[in-house]
């Protein structure tokens, strides 16, 4: 590469160097752990956390175990501010938990921010400056004493100010930027804030030594650390601290090496969130003790339920191959790994291992974190398991699949590959889906809906059913519920709706919602899917489409007859490869008089019912998709595709390309 001249190593060696860390070849005790994701990771979110979803964020970290939470820079802004006071005035602190705020060494930030702790019974008053060498120059233009005078003096108001406010004071300070201070230098400042608080072993104080920007490798921050374990005063009294960050991908080689060289605390993120690469990542320190036999205190057994709140919560994603977390990391897509996977397990469920965790290729048990193991996530045949097929409708089309719909889905998309005897596409598997799923309104739809408030609500539903529209009014308790109703009493059916799902399907004020309904009656379960930029119709949508698969809802017509339901059914849903001779043998009918009945019944004859039904589902790939002209012809049953726009173009009046346009 070009212009790596331009570069050179700007960390500093400790003045005496020493390597007693290099002896220690594993962490046989936890650290203290200070979850710095309502603060460090909050700041670095495209789109900050409201103060109810810090609140649940909070009592999830609570819940994991964490006794020290950074939660905030109070002096930042109002609902940094509020966070604070919500959590002391309300009292959702237990008595074993920290608060930490984070505040610059500046007075009129440092008041402001024992104004947001007042009352604490136990907070963390953070303090830094910045010391390296780039922002003494660059930055503040001051010298080495002037930026130790802004820690100390920052240092005596903290003093003060803990002495005049109400509540259980610990301090803090960071030399922010220490990668690039010099070692002695850092040591330097922290001994002088120290001097300060004049900590002892029943008042302790924290010095915190961040890799700001990680500059170096693993093994120097190892020696760095360790240098300033050995050189700090009132060592006894103190509570080393680190706060790597991951810029050149070090952050839990810094924090293990860092806690072998001295370091009693880590400051850390779930899933590594932060600036810019991230804070280290806590997870995966916490489970890699776990692998070695050690407790970490912290406690993530329900690994993906934690993964999904945090998702929800902070708008990030945790990448597949995240250690541990990520969706893949339990899937092997070797066959030798595979069975050696396999084999382990019988190993392990024989107890042939005396208890002690060796399957190759799982350095933990999955089931310890909640997981299963799962070898087909992302080839898809007929014996792939559910958490494959949802995976790749998460993935390559946003379809967050609920649990209780996952099985039913599964054995839909087996089931064809298994007829087929092939392997299915992520094209062809989400086709399956919208067919089944989204688009299998075959019997009736809701054409309308009108709402209006009283006892509930009462809703005006117009349900188009075997050619003629009819409105019927009901009442629910919301207005799903009073739709739902609608429609039990127009089919004269009961059942029950009980599960209702939804999410974005994008970001922004265009986003579609995607809604699941699953509705249950006589034991047998029913799904449908909505997609809406309106979520109201987003449900409608999915609610019609789950109770159009129930059987007895089938059953009811008035202008056709049950046997040309049954036969265009069968049209739809074998569109791709149907012909007259299928039909004929389906319901032991002749050729010629299955093709009289079909046009006398149906209006149009078999193969004009088939090309309808082919340039709909086109249209739709077009419309929901961008999926090549020749994938959609190809998914519409069409080999030629110029034979395809033809069609298309006498169907629309447009070719495909122009349809795809005019509807986005």
């Amino acid at each position: 590469m070009e212009n790596f001249q331009k570069y050179q190593r700007q960390y500093f060696m400790p003045p005496k160097a020493t390597y007693d860390w290099v002896k220690k070849d594993y962490i046989d005790k936890p650290p203290i752990w200070c979850s710095v994701d309502l603060r460090d990771g909050n700041q670095a979110l495209i789109e900050p956390m409201s103060l109810e979803e810090k609140l649940e964020f909070f009592t999830m970290l609570v819940k994991l175990g964490f006794k020290e939470i950074e939660i905030g820079f109070p002096a930042a802004s109002e609902t940094e501010f509020e966070f604070a006071r919500t959590l002391i005035e309300k009292h959702m602190v237990p008595d074993d938990v920290t608060l930490q705020v984070l505040t610059q060494a500046r007075e009129h930030i440092i008041r402001r921010t024992f104004e947001a702790v007042k009352g604490a019974p136990h907070a963390i008053v953070h303090l830094y400056n910045s010391t390296s060498v780039a922002q003494r120059e660059q930055v503040f233009k001051k010298d080495k004493d002037e930026i130790r005078k802004i820690a100390v003096d920052g240092a005596v108001l903290l003093k003060k100010l803990a002495a005049e406010t109400t509540g259980d004071f610990l301090f803090e300070y960071s030399p922010e930027s220490f990668p690039g201070t010099e070692v002695d230098y850092a040591v330097e400042v922290c001994n002088a804030v120290l001097d300060v608080w004049k900590p002892d072993k029943k008042h302790k104080v924290v010095i915190n030594i961040p890799t700001t920007v990680e500059i170096a490798m693993p093994h120097v921050f190892a020696t760095q650390v360790e240098y300033i374990h050995k050189n700090l005063k009132y060592r006894d009294a103190v509570v080393l601290s680190l706060h790597p960050h991951n810029d050149r991908g070090s952050g839990v080689s810094d924090a293990e090496l860092g806690v072998l060289a001295g370091a009693d605390r880590i400051e850390g993120t779930l899933f590594g969130n932060g600036e810019r690469t991230g804070n280290v990542d806590i997870v995966t320190l916490a489970l890699n003790m776990f692998s070695h036999g050690v407790d970490p205190k912290l406690d993530f057994s329900h690994i993906s339920e934690i993964g999904e709140t945090y998702e929800r919560l902070t708008r990030m994603h945790i990448y597949e191959r995240q250690p541990y977390a990520g969706a893949l990391v339990f899937t092997a897509f070797s066959g030798s790994h595979q069975d050696a996977i396999s084999k382990g397990f019988a190993w392990h469920d024989q107890k042939k291992d005396h208890g002690i965790w060796s399957v190759p290729y799982l350095p933990i048990d999955p089931k310890d974190l909640g997981r299963e193991y799962d070898g087909d996530v992302i080839r898809i045949n007929s014996q792939s398991g559910k958490g494959g097929v949802s995976y790749i409708l998460k993935t390559n089309y946003g379809m967050m699949v609920p649990k209780t719909m996952q099985e039913d889905v599964s054995y839909t998309i087996k089931d064809i590959s298994d007829r087929e005897h092939a392997e299915l596409s992520p094209e062809r598997i989400y086709q399956i889906f919208e067919d089944k799923y989204v688009h299998n309104d075959g019997v009736f739809q809701i054409t309308d809906c009108h709402f209006r408030q009283g006892d509930g609500i009462l809703a005006e539903v117009t349900i188009l059913h075997a050619g003629k529209e009819h409105v019927v009014a009901a009442n629910g308790n919301g207005r799903l519920d009073a739709v739902s109703n609608a429609l039990k009493q127009y089919f004269d059916i009961s059942y029950e709706l009980n599960t209702y799902e939804e999410h974005a399907l994008s970001r922004g004020s265009s986003s579609k919602a995607v809604t699941y309904v699953g509705v249950t009656q006589d034991g047998k379960n029913y799904w449908g899917v909505g997609t809406d930029e309106d979520i109201i119709r987003s449900s409608i949508n999915a609610l019609a489409v789950a109770v159009n698969q129930i059987d007895s809802v089938k059953n009811v017509h008035d202008s056709k007859d049950e046997r040309i339901n049954a036969i265009i059914n069968y049209i739809q849903e074998n569109y791709l490869t149907v012909t007259l001779d299928d039909l004929s043998q389906k319901f032991y009918l002749s050729k010629p008089y299955l093709s009289k009945y079909i046009k006398e019944k149906s209006g149009v004859t078999f193969g004009e019912n088939v090309k309808k039904i082919r340039l709909k589902k086109a249209s739709t790939l077009l419309r929901n998709g961008n999926m090549k002209v020749e994938r959609v012809a190809e998914a519409a049953g069409y080999q030629n595709v110029e034979h395809f726009n033809r069609l298309f173009k006498k169907k629309y009046g447009m070719t495909p390309v122009q349809y795809r346009s005019s509807t986005r």
